[in-house]
């Protein structure tokens, strides 16, 4: 097993960040299938050239995107290959899912949700 240093577990988190929000994981899924131009990405997913211009640079700021200047215009790609499988991988995952867990109206790291039969916060005593 490889050690894991505070660099890996940076890389990770710059991952859970851009995943945590819909717009960006489906550009990050976009990507993978090819290089795009924002435009064409935003026509695609159906949001404002404006929203796709902050999410690439979310992204590109993440280190996950790169950008290469094609004339006028910028084209963007996964910044390295094995982020489409690690994508891929995510995918195939199945999960079982608690609906009232870890939705927007999450309740699982208050102190009575163990009582619900959810775990409890690792830093409750």
């Amino acid at each position: 097993m490889e050690t894991v240093t505070l660099t890996h577990t940076a890389a990770l988190a710059r991952l859970g960040h851009a995943l945590s929000d819909g717009t960006r994981t489906r550009i990050l899924l976009a990507l993978r299938d090819a290089p795009a131009y924002p435009s064409d990405l935003a026509a695609r997913l159906g949001v404002s050239k404006q929203v796709m211009s902050n999410q690439l640079a979310c992204l590109r700021g993440c280190g996950l995107v790169v950008g290469r200047p094609d004339g006028r215009r910028t084209e963007y790609r996964l910044a390295d290959p094995a982020l489409s499988h690690a994508l891929g991988d995510l995918l195939r995952l199945t999960l079982a899912v608690d609906p009232a867990c870890c939705g927007p109206d999450c309740t699982c790291a208050t102190p009575a949700a163990g009582a619900r039969g959810r775990p409890e916060p690792a830093d409750a005593a």
